[in-house]
């Protein structure tokens, strides 16, 4: 993760290597330099309670690696397995680029990406179960 900036707003919480940091009264931007860092805004963190959709469910695992609650090892089977469910489901070429690129992330280790790539689909799961018959 080597090149990360982070702007954070006043009083916003972070969560560095299983840290959680809090910004000052002031906006402030943070240069993460070190390699592979895990890092989540804890204004972008899915609740447990939240987890209530096949792309939440895969977005959550990804967010347990970073907040260092979930085994990477153990997760990137469990998050290859979500993607690959959803990539038989979400057929648009936008969505399957960023289950590729989600994908690819994962691969790598690089579960911030992952999930970058995956709150994407956040929006479009969203609109389908609302366009969905009761």
């Amino acid at each position: 993760m080597s090149g990360l900036v982070l702007k954070l707003g006043p009083k916003e919480r972070v969560l560095i290597n299983g840290a959680v940091i809090e910004n000052g009264d002031r906006r402030s931007r943070l240069s993460i330099v070190t390699p592979n860092a895990h890092i989540l805004r804890l204004r972008d963190a899915i609740h447990p309670e939240e987890v209530n959709t096949p792309v939440r469910r895969v977005c959550y695992i990804a967010q347990l690696v970073l907040s260092g609650d979930a085994d990477p090892e153990e997760a990137k089977l469990q998050l290859l397995r979500g993607i690959e469910q959803l990539s038989q489901v979400l057929l648009d070429d936008d969505s399957h680029k960023r289950l590729d690129l989600a994908t690819s992330a994962i691969l790598d280790g690089q579960y911030y990406q992952a999930l970058k790539a995956l709150r994407g689909l956040l929006p479009r799961e969203e609109r389908l179960f609302a366009s969905r018959p009761l």
